[in-house]
């Protein structure tokens, strides 16, 4: 699918991962619509989509846990430009806590946004690209749809549950035989954008980007290829291709060498942090950024090599455990 002149809807546009694939669109000449919570960030992102080519963009405040709220907002896109060609599901929330900790309500939370979020958007979407037998839907997942991470339970339990449910359209799909709409789901690892200065911690720790960290517009970009290319998962880096490979050798051992990394890296040594709900129910203040500042604009070669010094400290301690 050629990226000039489409119609892209994109959730979570208001900061990182969501806002990065705004701009990306918008630097191919692209019509959006974009959606978040906070209206103030959204005019802003909008604002620079527009600087580029002189893209389109449209905004609409939407909460993607309100089923109709999503529907309203595949028909805004069709009111404004007639069709949508794809969508993009980059709203996620997040709660650091071991499970006792964090209360169900906001597990429950983190389950609306990050799963219901992409099953409203695909129910309002589909029967709209079907219509047309073309379109995109895209779904953002995690390293964490693959692997496990303690602390952060609700988040994982809600990117294993995105990558199920988006093999379960693809199925249905293929059964009914609409073979021009595609569902591609993403899998980044860390990314360098604000989403760790927005979870709500339960910890008592200052959580803070594990490395290897990405940048961003490297995620939108794989998400603009996904679109050009469809195809079932796209993994953004070389940490995330690495633990797939782990994950499938060696389970077990895995599991418990990166307890011990999370528990040693995720957390700045002996900074505490007060209890905080975050982002969870309601939008950050301010005009919103794409990066977090944990220094995902390393040159790619040393991101590279960083990755690659990682996947090897894991791997060799897997190798270890799955020894013994």
């Amino acid at each position: 699918m050629h990226t000039k002149d489409l119609v892209v809807v994109i959730t979570g546009a208001s900061s990182g991962i969501g806002r990065a694939t705004a701009l990306e669109f918008a630097r191919h000449g692209a019509a959006l619509v974009l959606a978040a919570r906070g209206t103030e960030a959204l005019e802003a992102v909008a604002r620079e989509c527009r600087a580029h080519r002189g893209a389109r963009a449209v905004v609409q405040p939407v909460d993607v846990a309100d089923e109709a709220a999503v529907a309203e907002l595949a028909r805004r896109a069709v009111r404004e430009y007639g069709r949508v060609d794809v969508w993009v599901n980059a709203a996620a929330v997040a709660v650091f806590g071991a499970v006792e900790d964090v209360p169900a309500d906001e597990v429950r939370r983190v389950l609306d946004v990050n799963v219901l979020g992409c099953v409203n958007g695909a129910r309002a979407v589909l029967p709209v690209m079907r219509r047309r037998g073309a379109g995109v839907l895209v779904d953002v997942a995690s390293v964490l749809g693959l692997v496990s991470s303690p602390y952060n339970g609700a988040y994982t339990m809600s990117k294993h549950a995105l990558l199920a449910f988006d093999a379960t359209l693809r199925q249905e799909l293929r059964l009914a035989g609409e073979r021009g709409v595609h569902v591609c789901t993403v899998l980044p690892a860390t990314v360098d954008t604000p989403f760790f200065q927005h979870l709500a911690n339960r910890t008592g720790r200052r959580v803070r980007a594990m490395p290897p960290i990405y940048t961003p517009r490297r995620v939108a970009r794989a998400i603009v290829g996904a679109v050009r290319r469809p195809r079932r998962e796209v993994f953004v880096g070389v940490s995330t291709r690495s633990l797939r490979l782990l994950a499938a050798a060696a389970p077990g051992a895995l599991e418990g060498v990166l307890a011990v990394k999370v528990d040693r890296t995720h957390f700045v040594r002996g900074e505490s942090a007060p209890h905080d709900d975050g982002t969870l129910f309601a939008p950050p203040p301010g005009p919103g950024t794409v990066g977090g500042g944990w220094h995902g604009t390393v040159r790619t070669a040393g991101r590279r090599a960083g990755a690659a010094a990682a996947v090897a400290v894991t791997a060799a301690g897997v190798v270890r455990r799955a020894r013994h």
